[in-house]
């Protein structure tokens, strides 16, 4: 491994533009301070609303994705769309992983699979917390299904805002500083984490350590989170600079 660059395949719903600049750019910004490179592949899955019909439409597709990335022998597959998985379902985002690494076996690959929602709930017990505050792009309705999942998971949400954006490429053309002022409206008084962006199509990575060194407690984001597990899954050190605790090297 150490004469090439490490592959890392992406899942990403076809109007996602995000998970493919913030996870290359954390991961960029570790190869400043370790030795490992990486390269990045992706297999779309079409989306373009947020609604619950687009998202199960969509998440139909993701069997096809990881045959496809399977092909390209990358060491690791992250599906992210955390609201696609949420929407299925308590506990659905095993479901999909036991799924999809089927499908990766089924096509000569022992890559690992994980999802941007297991990635999330796992961060928050990796953090040692048992309560959290969100805010997410959603409208309402499926904004509710990603706190009741949460909550299924066994942590507390204290409080969450829904930015109800239903168009997803509105969602990933946002300023991330924007959620800088938002989060001041969220009462995270009685939360352990603050979950800045429960959504891996709006950016966040800039405000992360901004938001954290101000509130004086962790915060995370579901593409931060996934991070995390794709350095886990390769056993790597989940080393990044400025990006928060979760990602200081000390979990």
């Amino acid at each position: 491994m150490a004469n090439r660059a490490r592959r890392i395949g992406l899942i990403v719903p076809s109007s996602n533009i995000t998970m493919e600049t913030e996870i290359p750019a954390m991961l960029r910004a570790r190869e400043e301070i370790e030795p490992e490179r990486f390269t990045f592949h992706s297999s779309r899955m079409r989306m373009k609303s947020v609604t619950s019909e687009e998202l199960a439409a969509m998440d139909d597709e993701s069997d096809r994705c990881a045959a496809e990335l399977a092909d390209a022998q990358v060491e690791v597959l992250a599906y992210a769309c955390l609201v696609a998985i949420m929407s299925r379902g308590y506990g659905y985002h095993c479901v999909s992983q036991e799924r999809l690494t089927q499908r990766v076996g089924e096509n000569g690959s022992s890559a690992p699979v994980i999802t941007s929602a297991g990635a999330l709930v796992n961060a928050l017990g990796t953090l040692g917390a048992t309560s959290a505050a969100l805010i997410a792009p959603y409208l309402k309705p499926l904004t509710e299904q990603v706190v009741g999942y949460i909550e299924h998971e066994g942590y507390r949400i204290t409080d969450h805002i829904a930015l109800e954006i239903p168009d997803n490429l509105e969602v990933g053309n946002r300023d991330p500083m924007a959620l800088d002022a938002i989060v001041d409206r969220l009462d995270h008084s009685q939360a352990d984490v603050v979950i800045l962006s429960a959504c891996v199509q709006m950016p966040s990575l800039a405000a992360i350590q901004v938001v954290e060194d101000r509130i004086g407690k962790p915060v995370i984001s579901a593409a931060l989170a996934t991070t995390y597990e794709i350095l886990k899954a390769m056993d790597l050190k989940p080393l990044v600079p400025r990006a928060g605790e979760l990602l200081s090297g000390r979990y």
